[in-house]
């Protein structure tokens, strides 16, 4: 038997995204969470939006010089219902599920396994005490929003798994599992798995006010496709809006400010400055919120002076912080879509967690939702 050993980067997703928001929020851009664009005008210079929050339905109206469609696996509905344009394209959707189990192995290498389909499934070190298995590709044609891992899928990958790992699974080991649907470009390949991941950007000006899709794309090349859409909207946009070009591949996202080969350093950092700071808890801050983890902590100088224990080292200031800073409106927001603090959390933990925030959003004041 051989096998082949390669580099590779990680990214926790979710934080990449909390990340990037948070970053234009900081360059004056307006973030608005839960909010649906219901219905989009197209003049002639101006993209006219009406907009919903979804929370209490109030609803208000904006003026776009352009507007970008980059709703994933809705690129097609929103051209279509929200815009009232034709679609140059298609989205093929591809649902891929993954299972989280107990920890497999003691290292830190991730493995890429060969399946008699001829597909491959990953085996990745994963919150430390987990692994993550994954992925299946199949065709999916329901609503994006209500895809669940398949009883099928969790069987796939548990006897997938089986044929190289000594230690076996069932879908009793299954800890947590989630799925996901990816809006690839629809090339016409016959398979899911065949279909191309690469993306395609459509522009539509004709008319009217410029409209750019979003076609496919992948988390690995998100920055890429970012710097492609606004080299195709340059022409549409003042120069104070176009910035200066490639400014992002040297700036770091928040927390980020600190050296390639610094986050041992920046750990260090955090346990002599909050020396009452578990290991492992300084470690889990510093991965999650870089250099703004003192941010988090404040001038605190013990454990009980950052509030409450949620359970799993999730702390009242920390739950705060995310409302104030990340957007986070209910429990699920903090243990899964902020963090994967929800794989050592209880039904009762995050129970309270959700009336604290329940509470703490009722007692904040208008238009303060993470702003």
């Amino acid at each position: 038997m051989r096998g082949f050993e390669y580099s590779d980067c990680w990214v926790e997703d979710a934080r990449l995204v909390a990340l990037n928001a948070r970053d234009a929020a900081d360059r004056g851009a307006v973030v608005a969470t839960r909010t649906k664009a219901v219905s989009a005008e197209r003049g002639p210079e101006f993209w006219r939006l009406t907009l919903e929050d979804q929370r209490g339905g109030a609803r208000s109206a904006i003026n776009a010089r352009v507007l970008v469609n980059a709703a994933g696996p809705w690129v097609g509905e929103v051209l279509a219902r929200t815009c009232g344009q034709n679609a140059p394209a298609s989205a093929r959707l591809v649902q891929g599920s993954h299972i989280v189990v107990g920890r497999l192995y003691d290292h830190d290498r991730c493995y890429i396994f060969q399946n008699a389909d001829n597909r491959i499934i990953f085996a990745i070190p994963y919150e430390t005490d987990f692994t993550l298995i994954g992925t299946t590709d199949r065709d999916y044609s329901g609503d994006p929003a209500d895809v669940k891992a398949s009883p099928e899928e969790i069987d796939y990958l548990c006897n997938a798994a089986n044929e190289y790992f000594s230690k076996k699974l069932s879908p009793a080991d299954v800890v947590w599992n989630y799925s996901g649907v990816r809006p690839l470009y629809d090339d016409g390949a016959e398979k899911a798995q065949s279909a191309t991941r690469d993306y395609v950007l459509e522009l539509a000006d004709e008319g009217g006010a410029p409209l750019l899709s979003v076609f496919g794309g992948k988390i690995t090349t998100y920055r890429r496709l970012a710097m492609h859409a606004l080299d195709k909207l340059a022409p549409f946009l003042s120069k104070a809006s176009q910035g200066k070009a490639g400014w992002t591949g040297s700036a770091p996202l928040p927390g980020g400010d600190f050296p390639v080969r610094g986050f041992d350093d920046l750990v260090s950092s955090l346990a002599q400055a909050y020396p009452w700071l578990e290991p492992r808890q300084a470690r889990r801050l510093a991965r999650a919120y870089g250099s703004r983890a003192q941010l988090l902590l404040g001038k605190a100088r013990s454990a009980a002076d950052l509030g409450r224990d949620f359970g799993a080292g999730l702390s009242q200031s920390e739950v705060d912080y995310l409302m104030r800073n990340e957007w986070a409106q209910e429990a699920r927001d903090v243990a899964w879509r902020r963090s994967k603090l929800g794989l050592r959390m209880s039904g009762e933990q995050i129970a309270a967690l959700e009336g604290y925030m329940a509470t703490k959003r009722a007692d904040r004041a208008p238009g303060m939702d993470g702003r």
